[in-house]
């Protein structure tokens, strides 16, 4: 793919001993942050509630897929708002308590059980069409995190890399992200010596150790190749969707 060229910046040029200019390295571009653009552009065209929703865990071993749907106020927007997987675990846990203060907050999971019946992606979009019907106003937009549309009864729209982009979406991110980990800092009380509190279900060293020495407990996903190996099943009979690979 061709990049169209552009004339160069007065910082990208200097001038050399010899009267000649050399090329200077860019300055480093700065990271977009998620806006409220698109939902304030909704609300003109009369088209609200809207909502933004994600997803987390699809990756992990161990544990369900955790959906949020959040409708933020327009007048009382949280500052701060990102992609959860660029925030610190602080900075996360800071921002989950203003979107919840400050927004309307629906949470479904898609326990493993569901994952192994139907697939991790299918499994995915069903809990976040869930998050959106527990929402206690129904939106008029749903604007949600991939490339796929979920069947929400309104508008849906499907923004890749929506989490980086558009703030309900990043604010969904974040309430899915923090209830997925305190689930897993429960599930690592109720199963000692798996390691749940800290990897949080994700393919790891210590979580691999684990399976081998105490087997699969009742929330690993048997569909996932590990854990089938782990249960003695043979590859045929285990999802070919590999963990380490998929999205979080």
């Amino acid at each position: 793919m061709r990049v169209a060229e552009r004339a160069p910046r007065e910082h990208d040029t200097g001038m050399s001993r010899n009267g000649t200019t050399s090329a200077r390295l860019p300055l480093d571009e700065e990271i977009p942050r998620p806006t409220f653009r698109r939902e304030r552009s909704a609300l003109k065209r009369g088209l609200w509630p809207v909502a933004g929703c994600d997803e987390a865990g699809r990756g992990p071993l161990a544990g369900p897929v955790v959906a949020a749907a959040v409708i933020l106020d327009p007048d009382n927007v949280p500052r701060g708002l990102d992609d959860s997987k660029r925030l610190t675990p602080e900075r996360r846990e800071l921002l989950y308590e203003r979107i919840c203060a400050r927004a309307q907050v629906a949470v479904a999971m898609a326990p493993p059980a569901r994952i192994d019946r139907d697939n991790i992606l299918r499994a995915s979009l069903w809990a976040l069409a869930r998050a959106v019907a527990a929402l206690p106003v129904k939106p008029r937009l749903v604007l949600v995190d991939g490339r796929d549309r979920i069947d929400v009864g309104c508008d849906c729209e499907a923004v890749i890399g929506g989490d980086g982009l558009v703030a309900s979406i990043a604010a969904a991110s974040i309430v899915a992200k923090v209830t997925r980990d305190r689930l897993m800092t429960c599930l690592g009380s109720a199963h000692p010596g798996y390691g749940f509190e800290r990897h949080r279900g994700y393919s790891v060293p210590e979580h691999f150790a684990a399976l081998e020495r105490l087997g699969p407990t009742i929330h690993h996903r048997r569909s996932f190749m590990p854990v089938a190996i782990a249960l003695g099943l043979t590859p045929e009979k285990a999802d070919d969707a590999i963990s380490s690979v998929l999205p979080l």
